[in-house]
């Protein structure tokens, strides 16, 4: 689908690394291997704030017959290696450790989170936030803090990330009394449960998420269902914000008729309609070691948001050769487009993607489309 506003707004060139938390700790020099994934919100000055997740890597990861990471270690940056006969290199961003009786990895890059305040419209960058950059602080968050996601579901807004360690792979939670400074709030969810989008209100006095577990193993559903069995979008409900409980029925799943949505998760935190919960989400088509990603939409009754009112089965985004053709040398992997932010603006919404997880994507999308 093609849209009269699609463009790149920042990427890599935009960072100065100068000023990033790891300056001058690393005895190595690095590169933004990545600017992509902004969860969005409106400020209160009428502006937008992207966080924008800057994965920053090792210019030379492997050394002296060793395959390097990143790690934060009690206030500081440091180094790890591992010989490389031990480890597959096969994918750009992570490499896997042999040896295990399950999979064990290492990231190429380590990420941390940038403000970057655009104008209203999202078409024009304002300021960047430095100085309010959210980075590892704790053993859970050591190998960095990836995928913010924000929502305002009340007085305070509210950012899910991913934070990835050795103990966890966990959801975290940061709260903003003004959108632009967060403060850490602690761990929601455990082990392997990403993209958790707590939605922009509450349902009967309680507060409402996405959610998307993980695993190696999944039940087959019968012969002739029309789902498939896999990762899949969940739902939870929290009195607080800080404790979930999952929903029993499930959320949105993926169809057996097709395996572009394969696998499948959420995208930008649902947003309340005249229609019902507008959702935005990510669906993946397997192919090679990353797979084809594209963004869907549904719209979800207003009461229970497990029910699916309605859904297109056809893409509102897909991946932009054209619009990443500027950055062709720094390009790493491709056919991914990962819509992380919504932000209302009258007769369409803002619609903030990151783009073959190297640059962010600013999308106005009418609002009929959804009509």
């Amino acid at each position: 689908m093609k849209f009269a506003v699609d463009r790149l707004i920042f990427g890599p060139d935009d960072v100065d690394l100068s000023r990033s938390p790891l300056a001058g700790q690393l005895n190595a020099e690095t590169f933004v291997l990545g600017a992509f994934n902004p969860g969005m919100t409106r400020l209160p000055n009428g502006n937008l704030l992207m966080m924008v997740r800057v994965a920053e890597a090792l210019r030379e990861p492997i050394r002296n017959g060793k395959v390097h990471a990143i790690r934060w270690d009690a206030g500081r940056y440091v180094l790890d290696g591992w010989p490389v006969e031990l480890v597959n290199t096969a994918d750009p961003r992570k490499f896997l450790l042999h040896g295990g009786g399950w999979r064990i990895m290492a990231l190429t890059s380590l990420s941390w989170l940038l403000p970057v305040e655009l104008s209203p419209d999202g078409l024009k960058l304002i300021a960047i936030h430095y100085d309010k950059a959210v980075a590892p602080q704790g053993g859970w968050q050591c190998y960095g803090v990836e995928d913010a996601r924000i929502s305002k579901p009340g007085d305070q807004w509210l950012m899910t990330t991913c934070s990835v360690s050795p103990e966890r792979h966990s959801t975290t939670l940061y709260v903003s009394d003004n959108g632009l400074d967060w403060r850490f709030d602690g761990i929601v969810l455990d082990h392997q449960n990403k993209d958790m989008l707590i939605f922009e209100g509450k349902i009967a006095d309680q507060y409402w998420a996405q959610t998307r577990p993980l695993g190696d193993l999944y039940f087959a559903y019968p012969p002739g269902s029309a789902w498939r069995a896999g990762p899949s979008i969940n739902l939870a409900t929290s009195p607080d914000a800080r404790h979930w409980r999952p929903h029993l029925d499930p959320g949105i799943r993926p169809h057996a008729a097709t395996v572009a949505t394969a696998r499948m998760g959420g995208g930008t935190p649902p947003i309340l309609t005249d229609a019902g919960w507008l959702t935005l989400w990510h669906g993946v088509e397997p192919k090679e070691i990353v797979g084809i990603y594209r963004t869907y939409w549904s719209i979800l009754d207003r009461d229970d948001p497990s029910k699916i009112l309605r859904s297109d089965h056809s893409p509102l985004l897909e991946a932009s050769p054209v619009l990443t053709h500027p950055l062709e040398d720094k390009m790493y992997v491709r056919d991914i487009v990962f819509t992380t932010g919504i932000a209302d603006a009258g007769d369409h919404y803002v619609v903030a993607s990151g783009e073959a997880d190297l640059a962010c994507r600013i999308t106005h999308v009418p609002k009929s489309i959804f009509q």
